[in-house]
This record gives structure tokens, C-alpha cells and sequence, in this order.
């Protein structure tokens, strides 16, 4: 398995995966096993890998299998959930630290082929992204909609990602969870 940042080139790819795993266009009998809720365009997909060398990827020879996004809290900004979630960083402190957009970014979402849950791929990709990311950012910041359980266990059980608080929007509930970067990814052989 390759894990390395994604090209223009890749935006095709990661587009059908978010398209076979998107909450609107999932297999009902998939949803179960996780799902992503932010639907993005392929100019977005563009913006995130130009502006921000934010998307990690996992390769099967040349299949993508997953992805995790990860970006400052000003590519965020334009999204309402995040400006929610900006706004509130001062009023969280998180390892001794009030949370910033200059001490922290959002991490996600992350998608993983269904063939490939469960095993090292997540571990591995999520510890890919930190690691473009810790020098950069002290702390990750994350949200998981309360109906999608298997998220919210593969990242507090096994990444070790800690609930730092819970918000609604738009009628939607969401675990709000921190990550300490100078923590290697349990789990992760990378």
C-alpha cells in the first residue's frame, strides 16, 4: 500500500470514491459500516491539493482506496458548519491550549474503500496526513455526525482522538474530538 499526497491527476479517482460513499449515494446496506456527509466538487478537491497540500491518499497499485483531507481553518471557511466551528475555537482549551486557527486545522473527512476497512489502512492514513501537517499545527480538530457510529469508534478507539465537546447544526448532533500532533498514529507502521 502506497500513501502519499494527491495530485490533480488523482482528482477522478478520490471523485468516485466520495461519489460510492457519500451519505446521498450510499448503499443502504453500506451505511452501517461509515459514511462522508461533506460532498465535495472536483474545483474544491483542486483548491485543497493546490492551496493546501491537504489530501492524502492510499494506493493499491493504481487504485485509490482512500483519502483524508486535511486543511487550515481558512480553506474551511467558507462552509457555515466551519465558520460555527471557528468561531467557537476560543472557547476550547485542549491540552493546556485555547484552540486558534493558528494552533490547529480540521482534519477530514476520511474515506476508506469498504474492502479495506478494518485493516492498517486507516491507521496508515491518517498518520500519512499528521505527518503533513505537525509542523505546521499543534492540534487536530475533528467532527463525526452521531449517526455514524463505526467514525466515531475507529477514531476514539482505535487513533485515540478525545470528544472535547458536542454541537448541533442544522438539526445534525456531532462529537467535536482533538488530536495531539506530536503523537505518532497508534496503530500506524509508517
Amino acid at each position: 500500500m502506497e500513501y502519499r499526497n494527491a495530485t490533480v491527476k488523482d482528482i477522478a479517482g478520490v471523485s468516485e470514491l466520495q461519489k460510492r460513499y457519500h451519505v446521498s449515494t450510499i448503499n443502504e446496506n453500506d451505511k452501517a459500516d461509515g459514511f462522508v456527509t461533506t460532498l465535495f466538487s472536483e474545483e474544491q478537491f483542486k483548491m485543497l491539493i493546490e492551496k493546501e497540500n491537504g489530501l492524502a491518499i492510499a494506493c493499491d497499485g493504481d487504485k485509490i482506496v482512500a483519502y483524508a483531507m486535511a486543511a487550515s481553518w481558512h480553506f474551511w471557511s467558507a462552509w457555515p458548519l466551519f465558520e460555527k466551528m471557528i468561531s467557537d475555537l476560543p472557547n476550547i482549551e485542549y491540552k493546556g491550549q485555547i484552540l486558534s486557527v493558528d494552533n490547529s486545522y480540521q482534519y477530514g473527512p476520511v474515506c476508506i474503500d469498504v474492502e479495506y476497512r478494518g485493516k492498517e489502512v486507516l491507521p496508515n492514513i491518517f498518520e500519512f496526513s499528521r505527518l503533513q501537517m505537525k509542523d505546521r499545527f499543534s492540534v487536530l480538530v475533528t467532527f463525526i455526525n452521531k449517526v455514524n457510529p463505526r467514525s466515531y469508534a475507529a477514531h476514539t478507539g482505535k487513533l485515540g482522538l478525545e470528544v472535547i465537546k458536542t454541537f448541533d447544526f442544522n438539526n445534525n448532533h456531532y462529537y467535536e474530538l482533538a488530536y495531539d500532533m506530536c503523537r505518532k498514529t497508534p496503530g500506524s507502521n509508517i
